[in-house]
């Protein structure tokens, strides 16, 4: 067979190029670091590696998750540790308060400890972890507390909810004694008041209501008392403000919650009923907003539909009782009406939100943030917070009352408060409690994700990674090739019939 010089040089052409092939080929791994550098040199070792990198990144963000839940629950932690220290020596002080031995000059000198511990208190109550109040919902850059004042009676006869707004402002504890018997709103009524404790005393008179139901402000020159017309007080003349006799009036410190809260859910209604005759309510537990559609009304029942995203997807084919006043299953809860309601009525029941939450996994998440009020209390649409079904558990409220009592030398109130300060460190404590169990399950969570994240790695690693040693030594047997092919070329295209003659 004839082997024209253009098929040697053809052949020669190729051979060089397929050898230096390879060596640009191994000198890429070598710059890469990497076995695949585009999905055409392994298609299915590639596919590996982008799930295995897809799914680090999901991982690697769950961390960063992890790391701004514990820098809340952290902040928290401290932040509780700090209130128990506080609450133990409001603790000390009204135990030396409610001592006998101690005259109204050593209650007053304790009281200016307890208001600068109240005040801290207030700090405490506001914390803040990179500029977001951790106790305000989800209203982060509003302040989950602020000083305010409230009033409690001796007697129980003026109600937490007769006591409609106190406007103005104090830096001590006003008391008011009432000087006739009588109902609020119905007759003028005579009081007298002090603010330094009982020393001195100004009068003052309740003015009866304009008209039947309107309410009454008691004037304490700087501080306004707007009451509620009904409650039934008691006047007395001694001037001891430890005698239980009579109506007295303590207007002391306490701190208003301004954050969200998780307590209410409104309900907002379209369609051709009206919404007063339905008078629609929500009962239950929603973890998000359900929007509710009434298809028909027949044969003794309600034909509704539910939507749990917003109404992108329905659930048909739900029926309840048309009895008047009918209640309407959904996710979460129940929707209530006060009368039947006609076809293409629409609901959408939304819950109040407060808590926050990370995922800190597929699926899995968790809290974040604990909600001011049911932490520390205070007021919440004017009236005291109830904490666990105590209200001694109210923070604010037990810690204003203390200081009102010790600006006022009673004794009898010092000791109520140091019994109530022991309900307080219990509630804080079990919050404190929830705190450290989250932050377990965080250090857990992220200890397993480091390990997934690590065995991801690896086997990422023995796909898409070069064996430094192996490349080394292809690339040096590359190398020997590709000079061997160079010099095989070389002399195989100076060989000719000429050259042999």
């Amino acid at each position: 067979m004839r082997v024209s010089h253009r098929n040697i040089y053809a052949n020669v052409l190729s051979y060089m190029n397929r050898s230096l092939s390879g060596l640009v080929e191994l000198n890429l791994q070598a710059s890469s670091q990497k076995k695949i550098n585009r999905p055409s040199d392994d298609p299915i070792g590639m596919s590996r590696v982008l799930s295995y990198r897809d799914s680090m990144a999901s991982m690697a963000q769950y961390r960063k998750n992890i790391d701004t839940a514990q820098g809340w629950n952290g902040l928290a932690d401290e932040n509780l540790i700090q209130v128990n220290v506080v609450i133990s020596r409001l603790k000390e002080l009204a135990q030396q308060a409610a001592t006998g031995t101690l005259s109204g000059d050593n209650r007053e000198q304790i009281s200016f400890e307890a208001r600068q511990l109240y005040s801290q208190l207030i700090t405490l109550s506001n914390a803040s972890y990179e500029g977001k109040y951790i106790y305000s919902g989800h209203k982060t850059d509003t302040l989950a507390f602020r000083e305010a004042l409230f009033a409690q009676s001796n007697d129980g006869s003026i109600a937490s909810n007769h006591i409609r707004e106190i406007a103005g402002g104090s830096t001590s504890t006003v008391l008011v004694q009432f000087l006739d018997d009588g109902t609020v709103g119905a007759a003028d009524l005579d009081y007298r008041y002090s603010k330094d404790g009982g020393k001195t005393w100004l009068e003052g008179t309740l003015p009866q209501s304009v008209a039947p139901g309107d309410a009454v402000v008691m004037d304490l020159g700087g501080v306004q008392v707007t009451l509620t017309p009904g409650s039934v007080v008691t006047g007395t003349a001694p001037d001891n403000p430890n005698d239980t006799n009579g109506t007295w009036l303590w207007v002391r410190p306490t701190a208003v919650y301004q954050g969200d809260d998780e307590n209410s859910i409104a309900v907002e209604h379209f369609g051709p009923t009206a919404t007063a005759d339905l008078d629609p309510e929500a009962t239950g537990v929603f973890k998000k907003n359900v929007n509710v559609r009434v298809d028909s009304v027949a044969g003794g029942n309600v034909n509704y539909s539910y939507s749990t995203d917003g109404g992108r997807s329905w659930v048909e084919g739900n029926t309840a009782p048309a009895n008047g006043s009918p209640s309407l299953p959904v996710p979460g809860g129940f929707l209530n009406l006060d009368d039947d309601p006609t076809g293409g009525d629409q609901f959408v029941i939304r819950p109040n939100r407060a808590l926050m939450h990370v995922e800190i996994s597929q699926n899995e998440t968790i809290q974040i943030n604990n909600i001011g009020m049911d932490v520390f209390g205070g007021l919440y649409n004017g009236q005291p917070v109830e904490l666990r079904g105590k209200m001694s558990s109210n923070l604010f409220e037990t810690v204003g009352k203390l200081v009102g009592y010790l600006e006022t030398n009673t004794q009898q109130g010092a000791q109520e408060a140091l019994d109530d300060l022991t309900d307080v460190q219990s509630h804080i404590s079990t919050y404190l409690a929830g705190v450290g169990a989250r932050r377990n399950r965080l250090d857990i969570t992220d200890n397993i994700l480091y390990g997934l994240q690590l065995n991801a790695s690896e086997r990422k690693s023995s796909i898409e990674d070069v064996d430094v040693a192996e490349l080394m030594t292809q690339m040096h047997m590359q190398q020997i090739t590709y000079e061997a092919v160079l010099k095989s070329s070389t002399t195989i295209m100076r060989m000719s019939l000429v050259n042999m003659m």
